[in-house]
């Protein structure tokens, strides 16, 4: 049966602004979120038979139904109406829980994937109404651009075409509930919402706008972020700040061998994540 070797990537946040909690439960966003390529590796085959695995055996990541990768295999399994079933193995590379979108992305690509395997013809907006049923970012990597989003994060336009950067990611290595950081969040009521370019020539423009309103709730409880930041700075980034909901850090570099000397200076003697990634 036919398989695919695909890439997931990540994605940093270079704004985050919380606007208001919404009826739903969920909060409105304005967000802008650049994918980078600091991927997960996702072999996805069609089977014969009806099943579905989902083999990661990363600490902190379901095998199965649990796993939104396999929620995303179910839902076009279902719509091929072929009977058929899929093999799904992810070798992950980002962290997780993290704030940078491994597991969401993980499911577009299995989306996209298995789109194409089972010659289903679905567009990718189709996909993306698909994929916000399973969550909020999972849009954002169909979408394949630097975007601005709204709403929870669904509703998409593309971002004036920006220099490329190289971002130096750092992790502690804790454990962050998104949850846990917007049911914490205050949200006051009057709400000014950051400012950024209508163009990008440098990153010195994209490190303008960097901004993060669960910063206010994260730094607090593990000021090691902060410590981060002021570290990676301290080492030349044009512009640092925390990615998502955390804990990750990630500085905008001008060169590869910026971030990649700053990588192993802030790595040194720590069990901390440290990665050099691309802007795509």
């Amino acid at each position: 049966m036919p398989s695919l070797k695909l890439k997931a990537p990540a994605k940093v946040n270079y704004l985050l602004d919380v606007i208001r909690r919404r009826p739903d439960g969920y909060h409105e966003l304005r967000m802008i979120m650049q994918r980078v390529n600091l991927c997960d590796d996702i072999t996805i085959a069609v089977t014969e038979s009806s099943g579905i695995t989902v083999t990661c055996g990363q600490k902190g990541v379901p095998d199965g139904p649990g796993n939104i990768a396999w929620k995303a295999a179910r839902i076009l399994l279902d719509l091929s109406g072929t009977g058929r079933g899929a093999a799904i193995e992810i070798t992950k590379n980002i962290p997780v829980a993290a704030g940078l979108g491994g597991g969401s992305s993980d499911a577009a690509t299995v989306l996209m994937g298995m789109n194409q395997l089972l010659e289903l013809g679905l567009s990718d907006q189709r996909l993306m109404e698909i994929g916000v049923t399973l969550g909020a970012d999972v849009p954002f990597f169909i979408f394949k651009k630097t975007a601005l989003a709204e709403g929870i994060g669904e509703e998409l336009l593309p971002m004036p075409e920006m220099p490329k950067a190289w971002i130096l990611l750092v992790n502690p290595g804790l454990h962050v509930s998104t949850a846990w950081v917007y049911r914490t969040l205050q949200l006051t009521n009057e709400r000014v919402l950051s400012i950024f370019p209508e163009f990008f020539g440098t990153v010195e423009d994209i490190c303008s706008m960097l901004s993060n309103d669960l910063e206010s709730v994260t730094i607090p409880a593990f000021p090691v972020i902060a410590e981060i930041k002021r570290r990676i700075m301290h080492l030349g980034a044009a512009g640092a700040m925390m990615s998502g909901s955390g804990p990750t850090v990630f500085g905008v570099f001008h060169s590869r061998d910026q971030a990649e000397i700053a990588c192993r200076d802030i790595s040194a003697g720590t069990e901390w994540f440290a990665a050099v990634a691309e802007t795509l």
